[in-house]
């Protein structure tokens, strides 16, 4: 009897499952599925018939996914290629004395070589940290503090990522003298302002490869010529850059590099710093402890999370085209932020003219309305700035869901438009830039 009633119970769970799948188009939707747990057990919680609640909010179901810079879903063979470090090849890569450790050591060695021969390194100039901002951090502070003695100034842009800027503000509070050089209305940099700015006591130069917010590529080629002539060291973020755009660090003169696994469909928790040996490049280091990664960052290499890392493919230049062409037939002032000929296509960041984003209240729904000082830092003015939407596009983003994108922002940009009377003032053919407000 108490079997039949288990057995029964066990039944109506599996139909339940099987009724809370839906078909997904996207891996990263499909791991958000989490196997059709019932709706006690989602985090998200899914009502039976597909809405999804979080924090107090219902929706009709999971959105779209187009956030890649942000991070990406990891690929299943980089899964694949991870999960015997988890289960049977558990051991500490640092374990010197027994097969655990150094098949787990092997892997991590394996690993740091695939890694360097995608920006055309030698392994040992690859160190493994927690991700792109704690390379970010050993690279700008801990260059500056090595060379403290000869070197007080540093060279940067004002379109930096915020761990970037905030470890040079750190520095400034320390006595360092900063440059936040600003860059022209496409977001690249002024490469004579650059040369002019470079001192005698210049330690550093960190220009970003790729920005994370419009996409724009720098010349990396020519910020390296310029820091070897000088002889300045030059550092690049290139977490949104990996396996998007080539890297070449020879080519490039590149002194100094952070990366980023969970931004290249690796898992997150795990990045790498590559230092140039010949010349050498000395930093301090920023974490004390077992002395591993040959000192420069300490504490356990995680093994599982270092297995792969790969290049993006080259149709997301398509799925950019199809989003940017399909929001533009539909409608009118769509600006572009940002250089389109020097861009990786998978960062689409464009604004919406004549649209008052704060008009409705709840349309800004951001933590923050301030206007993003990317933005600002290229001359967008403020309402521009409020109205600018990114569109990150990866590996697994399907043409189905570029086409539901272009769907659903037409939608909302015509419903703000409609509640707008700047809109109706400019179909009347009134130039909105000439009216000489008044305030009562």
């Amino acid at each position: 009897m108490a079997g039949r009633h288990v057995a029964a119970r066990l039944a109506r769970s599996c139909r339940f499952r099987l009724a809370a799948l839906r078909p997904l188009s996207s891996a990263s939707a499909a791991v958000a599925a989490e196997s059709a747990l019932p709706l006690a057990e989602t985090t998200a919680g899914e009502d039976r018939d597909g809405g999804v609640t979080m924090k107090g909010v219902r929706i009709s179901g999971r959105p779209l996914y187009l956030d890649m810079q942000a991070t990406t879903p990891v690929d299943p063979r980089v899964l694949d290629a991870m999960m015997p470090f988890f289960l049977s090849r558990y051991g500490n890569p640092h374990s010197r004395t027994h097969l655990y450790g150094w098949e787990s050591d092997q892997a991590v060695e394996v690993a740091r070589a695939q890694v360097a021969a995608l920006i055309n390194a030698n392994p040992k100039e690859v160190f493994f940290t927690s991700g792109a901002t704690e390379s970010n951090n050993v690279s700008v502070k801990g260059l500056m503090h090595f060379y403290r003695n000869k070197k007080r100034h540093v060279v940067t842009t004002q379109t930096e990522h915020k761990c970037v800027l905030d470890s040079c503000r750190h520095l400034q509070q320390e006595g360092f003298d900063i440059t936040y050089l600003p860059v022209q209305k496409d977001g690249l940099i002024d490469l004579q302002r650059l040369a002019d700015s470079i001192r005698p006591d210049t330690g550093l130069v960190s220009v970003m490869a790729v920005n994370n917010e419009i996409g724009v590529v720098q010349p990396m080629e020519d910020i390296g010529r310029i820091c070897k002539k000088k002889g300045v060291f030059f550092h690049t973020d290139a977490a949104q850059a990996l396996g998007k755009i080539p890297i070449d660090v020879d080519r490039m003169n590149i002194s100094l590099m952070s990366l980023s696994g969970h931004k290249i469909y690796g898992p997150k928790g795990v990045g790498a710093l590559y230092l140039r040996r010949r010349p050498r490049v000395r930093v301090e280091p920023q974490m004390n402890g077992g002395g591993q990664e040959r000192g420069i960052r300490s504490g356990t290499v995680p093994t599982p999370l270092v297995k792969e890392m790969e290049y993006d493919g080259n149709r997301i230049e398509a799925l950019q085209d199809r989003l940017l062409n399909g929001i533009r037939e539909k409608l009118d002032g769509v600006v572009i932020n940002g250089s389109m000929e020097h861009r990786y296509a998978g960062n689409l960041n464009i604004s919406f003219a004549y649209e008052v984003a704060v008009s409705s209240g709840s349309a800004c729904t951001s933590a923050s309305l301030e206007p993003s000082y990317v933005l600002r830092a290229l001359g967008v003015e403020e309402d521009m700035a409020h109205t600018s939407i990114r569109f990150g596009i990866g590996r697994f983003t399907t043409e189905a869901e570029i086409d539901r994108a272009v769907e659903l922002t037409v939608k909302q940009v015509e419903k703000l438009r409609d509640m707008s009377p700047l809109y109706e003032m400019v179909k009347e053919g009134i130039d909105i830039r000439s009216i000489q407000w008044t305030q009562h």
